[in-house]
């Protein structure tokens, strides 16, 4: 089966709130999700599955209506930091170097009181469940930068689970064979972004 793993399109700041932050995508993440949505119109796909957090779940549904598709949730698609009270986007976090950006790119979630190695058993069975359940079809799951990271630092073995920067609403494309294979396609597609302006 063909598999497109799709990161979120950008979503709004939140900072402090009151539980668990799950932001909305603001106005450049919809035209971006727009997009992408557009450009995967021009491809049969048979099913989405999506994170359950609100920026994955927008993205999902763009492209769904694209495709006359209903969502699906599967909640092990959630990003690393889905019980953080904030959410500030990893671009900001990296222009100002923040302690965050810091740990997560040299590999130390675990000063974020998160377990690297229970996330990315999540994250594994959850894509394999999508992969198992659609046989010879394609479908797209929407989900996070990290998401994205641990399944693929899976297949092809990298020690370092977060080891490239996905953009918003990029597309990465997994070939699964009934056999077990896991072959990387295309990572960090995105020409669907490409000299387009997308001021808020």
């Amino acid at each position: 089966m063909d598999l497109l793993l799709v990161r979120h399109a950008e979503p709004v700041r939140i900072e402090d709130a009151d539980g668990p932050a799950d932001p909305p995508l603001r106005g450049r993440g919809h035209r971006q999700a727009a997009l992408a949505a557009a450009w995967l119109a021009g491809e049969r796909l048979d099913a989405i599955w999506a994170s359950p957090l609100r920026r994955a779940r927008e993205t999902a549904e763009a492209i769904a209506v694209a495709h006359g598709l209903t969502v699906e949730i599967d909640e092990d698609l959630a990003e690393f930091d889905r019980e953080a009270a904030s959410y500030i986007p990893f671009e900001e976090l990296r222009e100002t170097k923040d302690e965050r950006y810091l740990a997560m790119t040299e590999d130390r979630l675990q000063d974020l009181d998160i377990d690297p190695q229970t996330f990315q058993e999540g994250v594994v069975r959850a894509v394999e469940r999508v992969i198992e359940a659609n046989p010879g079809r394609k479908v797209g799951v929407v989900c996070h930068g990290g998401v994205i990271n641990a399944y693929i630092a899976h297949i092809l073995e990298i020690p370092k689970m977060l080891f490239f920067e996905p953009a918003y609403t990029s597309i990465h494309r997994i070939a699964a064979s009934r056999a077990g294979h896991r072959s990387v396609v295309a990572l960090n597609e995105m020409a669907h972004l490409r000299n387009v302006a997308l001021e808020d």
